[in-house]
């Protein structure tokens, strides 16, 4: 029988099946010898086979997951979730900031496992006018490149509407920083308080885990959505140094008009993107945040699927 995986703790897997049943099921022994390169190989999202035992036997194939490093030093990497539809990556201005950078890299490596998202800014109500110009500034740059961004706050209800209807009938995946308001966003879209959520520690101005492993919470017999814990950083994992600008859409779409169709945007004559970048016409955060994804893959290639 399949079901679909909604919650996993490592030692327990539990299971949604199409008659609305859900059971705790654990994975079989064999999964940990396969020559799967994850700390997790059956994740949220997951559609797998179980058998009579509640045994996990197998796991259908995915169309797609998103990965990040994992918080040691293991060579394997982490997988958030797999067979998503849409990611929202929420992000907040203050309280804490969200880094330009930590938006790129997540969706770059969204691109590269085919995975749209769209950007939500919450906590709105926090901002003053100086803030508020600023949040316009980042939205107007993301949507000139092609992604829709959503305002919210999760706190007043403010931007569900649009949030519910974006994910109807889809499988959606909410990540971001810790204290971005993520558990506050499904609470208030749930109608009950599903997620736990914390305040904000006062000394550090950063969010405190609440969510300790990825969840599935179901909005409707389609409609899901994923709660994941809150990500510090998101490396960049299983890409190839030469495919990174592939992921940054308007890199890749001025790439076409570089003289050496090889052209890494670094350090060659007449690169269209550079000139670009000098131009205006592609932002200096986003060069960067390129460069750091390149750099980083070059010098260390470990986390790469096999």
């Amino acid at each position: 029988m399949n079901g679909l995986v909604v919650k996993n703790t490592g030692n327990d897997v539990w299971v949604r099946f199409a008659d609305g049943q859900t059971k705790t099921c654990k994975v079989k022994g064999n999964f940990r010898i396969r020559s799967i390169r994850s700390t997790n190989p059956v994740v949220v999202g997951d559609i797998v086979e179980v058998d009579g035992n509640n045994q996990i036997s197998d796991i259908l194939p995915r169309k797609n997951h998103i990965a990040r490093r994992p918080v040691n030093l293991s060579r394997q990497i982490h997988i958030i979730a797999a067979n998503i539809d849409v990611a929202l990556l929420v992000v907040t201005l203050r309280n804490p900031e969200t880094s330009l950078t930590f938006i790129d890299r997540f969706i770059a490596s969204a691109e590269a496992y085919s995975v749209d998202t769209i950007l939500v800014f919450n906590k709105l109500d926090i901002l003053d006018k100086k803030d508020n110009d600023e949040l316009q500034h980042i939205i107007e740059l993301y949507e000139k490149i092609g992604y829709r961004c959503i305002k919210t706050i999760a706190t007043q209800n403010i931007g569900l509407t649009e949030i519910k209807a974006t994910i109807s009938g889809k499988i959606a995946l909410l990540s971001g920083n810790s204290g971005v308001g993520k558990s506050t966003l499904i609470n208030s879209i749930l109608g009950y308080a599903g997620a736990k959520t914390a305040e904000i520690s006062a000394y550090h101005h950063k969010g405190m885990h609440t969510t300790t492993f990825s969840e599935i919470y179901c909005l409707s017999d389609n409609t899901y959505i994923i709660d994941t814990p809150g990500i510090k950083g998101f490396g960049a994992v299983d890409m190839d140094e030469d495919e990174i600008s592939h992921y940054f859409v308007e890199i890749f779409a001025k790439s076409k008009e570089c003289r050496y169709p090889n052209c890494t945007h670094i350090h060659e004559p007449e690169c269209a993107v550079r000139q670009a970048v000098v131009d205006g016409a592609i932002a200096d955060s986003r060069y960067t945040s390129y460069l750091s994804m390149v750099e980083e893959v070059a010098s260390n290639d470990k986390y790469r699927l096999k």
